[in-house]
């Protein structure tokens, strides 16, 4: 189960393909418009109400790009997440009663593992972002300022408050409504650090190395590739491909902006500035462009695209960076909001971007500047296609069908 943006959903239905070939019956709850990205996987769907793209549109959505801190940006989403967690529970609870694993994503983890433990189901937590507090490193969702090592830890703890928050109403509604026991959230998140209960984490180690002081049952096991519905290009790409030197991708995936018009015109300014050709892919933003030099798409595999790319640039969300590094091209992220920030940072050191080019920075020049050197810098593709030749070995889907054959016994 799992609830947010394509990105909060799109690892899962890789993970749940490769679980359906270990043998598991899987289905991936989530909301209903990102059906059709199981097709073909063997993952079955329930549907959850719900629709993010939406949200993000609707005026509350907006009111996102109003703040200007990450706290502020927390605050507003968790407001924003719990009218839909009320709705989301009850079909939640039915897929979790047809279940005899409870498979809970970071988003609705406080919700999921209540349900599980009232049903007495086992469960375990697939985390896509390092959301346990860590001296290492501050919050994700709160930017990349350190707070020092204990600043840090309890910052970490303050997130994991707030995201117990949106699930006040749901789980007061697990014994009013669905004969459950109603959970004290913020108890029974410490009863789960005390009794480690198991996390999988669907990122590398070679881009989050596991911090130090985690507890044990909090694993880094590998990136979960998103499945992917065709292995094949629109014919219209493909003629576009073939039609001059490897173009940059620019697309900032299921992030919105608050003047599409205007990045779109910053976008193309940069491309011809650097002299280079450009793959556009609308998003949930709505950016576009036209010319011979620039094509406007709509969703397609990363996987089968970024690796035809002379570079990419995207929103940092966490899947996005993965198949920019999976892909062995360099980047240039431009990071929104929430966890955007500390991925992008990620990418700098790493040495595969040379910079992060944030929306509200962003403009003919600095993006311009930032491809410039993105492609023509060798370092930064060299880098990148050694770090993709290492993720090449990983495989992140046997951890968590270890951990389920474990379950089983």
């Amino acid at each position: 189960m799992t609830a947010g943006s394509r990105g909060d959903v799109a690892p899962f239905t890789g993970l749940g393909a490769g679980l359906v070939r270990a043998g598991h019956h899987v289905t991936l709850a989530t909301h209903g418009p990102f059906e059709p990205l199981v097709s073909g996987s063997g993952v079955h769907f329930a549907a959850l109400p719900g629709d993010p793209m939406a949200e993000l549109h609707s005026e509350r959505g907006r009111a996102l790009h109003d703040s200007r801190t990450g706290t502020g940006k927390l605050l507003r989403a968790v407001a924003l997440a719990r009218r839909v967690a009320g709705e989301m529970t009850p079909l939640l609870v039915r897929a979790a009663r047809d279940a005899d694993v409870v498979l809970a994503g970071g988003t609705v983890a406080p919700l999921g593992h209540a349900i599980a433990e009232g049903l007495s189901r086992p469960s375990l937590g697939l985390f896509l972002q390092p959301l346990h507090g860590t001296r290492e490193f501050p919050p994700p969702m709160l930017g990349t300022h350190s707070w020092g090592p204990m600043g840090n830890r309890l910052g970490g703890h303050a997130v994991a408050a707030a995201i117990d928050s949106v699930f006040t109403d749901a789980a007061r509604a697990l014994a009013t409504d669905h004969a459950l026991p109603r959970p004290r959230l913020a108890a029974a998140r410490r009863a789960r650090e005390r009794q480690e209960w198991p996390v999988w984490h669907g990122f590398s180690e070679l881009v989050v190395p596991r911090p130090r002081d985690w507890r044990p049952g909090l694993h880094v096991c590998g990136y979960w590739w998103p499945h992917d519905t065709s292995s094949r290009l629109p014919a219209e790409l493909e003629d576009f491909l073939a039609a001059g030197p490897a173009p940059v991708y620019v697309g900032l995936g299921s992030a919105t902006a608050p003047n599409p018009q205007e990045v779109s015109a910053h976008v193309i300014a940069a491309l011809r500035a650097a002299g280079l050709r450009g793959v556009i892919q609308r998003g949930w933003a709505g950016i576009t462009a036209t010319g011979d030099d620039l094509i406007t798409i709509g969703d397609v595999p990363h996987s089968v695209l970024f690796p035809r790319m002379a570079a990419v640039v995207h929103h940092a969300g966490a899947g996005t960076t993965g198949a920019a590094l999976r892909a062995g091209v360099p980047c240039v992220p431009v990071p929104i909001q929430f966890d955007a920030h500390f991925w992008a940072s990620r990418l700098i050191t790493l040495g595969t971007a040379p910079c992060a080019v944030p929306l509200r920075r962003l403009n003919a020049a600095t993006l311009g500047a930032a491809l410039q050197r993105a492609t023509t810098d060798p370092a930064y593709g060299a880098r990148a296609r050694r770090i993709a030749d290492r993720l090449a070995a990983e495989d992140g889907v046997a951890p968590v069908a270890a951990a389920l054959e474990q379950l089983a016994r």
